[in-house]
C-alpha cells in the first residue's frame, strides 16, 4: 500500500513497542481527551477510545484513573497542546501534535531534530495548506461484511471513503463528524482499533529509498519524544 501504510505501521509498533514510551503518552491523550469532551467516557467517545486504547497495551487501571482525574485538577492546566513545523531532511514536509507541560523544552528539541536533518522550523500556520483535516478510523474487516453496503450506509454519518491494507481497514470521513462517525461504528457492533482527527496530505510527495534512511532517522528521534503525540509529513 505504499511507504505512507508501512511508516504508519512501523512508527505504531515502536511507540507501543517502547514501554518506557507508552504509558505517558498513553496517560496524556486520556487526560486531553477528558480536558476537552469531559470525564465520562460514556459521554465522551475520545475519551472512550483512549481508555480502549490503554487497556490494549496493559497500562494499569490506576494509571488511567489518574490521567482522568489530572484532567479535572490544577495540574491540568500546566498541560497544553502546541503544534510546530518545519522542513525536514529532504524537503519532507511535517506538522507535529504536541502536550507538553514545558513548552519551552518542547521547542528547543523540535528545533534541534530538524536542524540536525538540516531542516528548519518554520512559523505555525505556514503547512496548513498542505494538509486536509479528516477523521481516520481504523478497524479490522468484520466476516461476512459487504464493502460496497457498508459504505452506502456510513455515508449518512461523514463517511468519505474506505482504505485496505490486508484486512485492516481505514475510514475516512468529514472532520466535523468524528463522534457521529464512532458512534455509528459502535452502533454497528465494529470494534474500533483507534480513531483520531489525522492531517492527510494533499499534495503527497515521493522521496527515494536512500532519502527516506535519512528522514527515518529524524522521524525516530521525534517518535522518541514523550511531547510528541502525532507526526504528520506530506510523504506519499
Amino acid at each position: 500500500m505504499g511507504r505512507a501504510f508501512e511508516y504508519r505501521r512501523a512508527a505504531k509498533e515502536k511507540r507501543w513497542g517502547n514501554m518506557s514510551r507508552i504509558f505517558p503518552k498513553l496517560g496524556r491523550q486520556i487526560t486531553i481527551a477528558a480536558k476537552e469532551g469531559g470525564p465520562d467516557p460514556t459521554m465522551n467517545p475520545k475519551l472512550r477510545l483512549a481508555i480502549n486504547m490503554a487497556k490494549a497495551n496493559n497500562m494499569p487501571k490506576d494509571n488511567v484513573e489518574a490521567a482522568i482525574k489530572r484532567a479535572e485538577g490544577k495540574d491540568s492546566d500546566d498541560l497544553v497542546m502546541v503544534n510546530y513545523e518545519g522542513k525536514g531532511a529532504h524537503g519532507i514536509q511535517v506538522v507535529l501534535e504536541c502536550a507538553t507541560d514545558n513548552p519551552t523544552r518542547t521547542v528547543a528539541n523540535v528545533k534541534s531534530y530538524f536542524n540536525k536533518a538540516g531542516g528548519t522550523l518554520v512559523p505555525t500556520g505556514s503547512l496548513e495548506f498542505l494538509f486536509d483535516r479528516k477523521t481516520v478510523v481504523e478497524f479490522q474487516r468484520p466476516t461476512g461484511l459487504d464493502l460496497e453496503e457498508f459504505q452506502l450506509e456510513m455515508i449518512d454519518f461523514g463517511l468519505d471513503e474506505l482504505e485496505e491494507d490486508g484486512d485492516t481497514l481505514y475510514a475516512y470521513g468529514d472532520y466535523s463528524q468524528f463522534g457521529t462517525l464512532v458512534k455509528a461504528f459502535e452502533e454497528k457492533g465494529i470494534e474500533v482499533a483507534s480513531a483520531k482527527l489525522e492531517r492527510i496530505p494533499n499534495a503527497p510527495q515521493e522521496f527515494s529509498e536512500d532519502q527516506m534512511a535519512d528522514i527515518q532517522k529524524m522521524l525516530d528521534k521525534m517518535e522518541d519524544d514523550e511531547d510528541i503525540q502525532e507526526i504528520y509529513t506530506n510523504m506519499a
